[in-house]
């Protein structure tokens, strides 16, 4: 691929990949474990909804001091881990993590590799992502694959966004999202951005109506309707 192609940056989860009964999932367990307390998807989503809330440690600990209950940081995250990740042996996971579906159909990825150069911008750290892309899509070349360990300051700051344009200085990038953090981040960043809302997402209406505020260009169901909007 040239350097001149477009670059078409993805978010993971939501976009790639089907998080609901693994990141969202795990949140409720983790709250549930601190607590005894049931909560909704639906709750998870509001905070998602307000922006700022991209980190599911950070924001697994503010719903527990919200509730009553501050746990330390680090405990929340030991424990999140414990639930998502089960135990890895050769690098796969037994959690939660195991939940995960992908979301491209068969040959969109390399589809849509014919036209543009294909990047990932995700709040996930580097070695989560890859064990996600090892399983589903060990055949698609995503350059950069730039996580949130990756030294960048975190969504809805437009720093990873500047720094993949900048990697391609000629080209035109363009985000794939599904959070209003993500349209935030393209939009500090200048960058086009393409928003997917899921019709049995919690709070549908409201994500909506946050991605028009933030200028998305175009708003899908799901990520296999891109070339219906970029290749015609």
């Amino acid at each position: 691929m040239s350097q001149t192609s477009d670059i078409l940056i993805f978010d993971m989860d939501g976009v790639l990949v089907e998080v609901t009964e693994s990141y969202r999932e795990t949140i409720c367990q983790t709250v549930k474990h601190f607590t005894g307390q049931t909560i909704s998807r639906d709750l998870v989503q509001d905070y998602k909804n307000q922006g700022g809330w991209n980190n599911d440690w950070l924001l697994s600990e503010k719903i527990l001091i919200d509730l009553g209950h501050p746990v330390p940081f680090d405990d929340v995250k030991e424990q999140f881990n414990v639930i998502f990740f089960g135990n890895v042996v050769e690098g796969i996971p037994d959690g939660l993590m195991l939940r995960e579906q992908w979301l491209p159909q068969p040959q969109l990825l390399e589809r849509l590799a014919a036209k543009y150069h294909l990047a990932i911008f995700t709040g996930r750290e580097h070695d989560e992502a890859m064990m996600t892309l090892k399983r589903f899509a060990p055949q698609i070349g995503f350059t950069p694959l730039l996580a949130a360990d990756h030294g960048h300051a975190a969504k809805p700051a437009p720093d990873g966004l500047l720094h993949i344009a900048k990697m391609f200085p000629q080209a035109e990038p363009w985000y794939v999202g599904d959070t209003v953090d993500d349209a935030r981040s393209a939009r500090a960043a200048g960058v086009p951005f393409i928003g997917i809302a899921a019709p049995g997402v919690p709070q549908r209406e409201l994500l909506l109506a946050l991605f028009q505020q933030e200028g998305a260009l175009h708003i899908l169901e799901n990520i296999n309707q891109l070339p219906g909007v970029l290749l015609t």
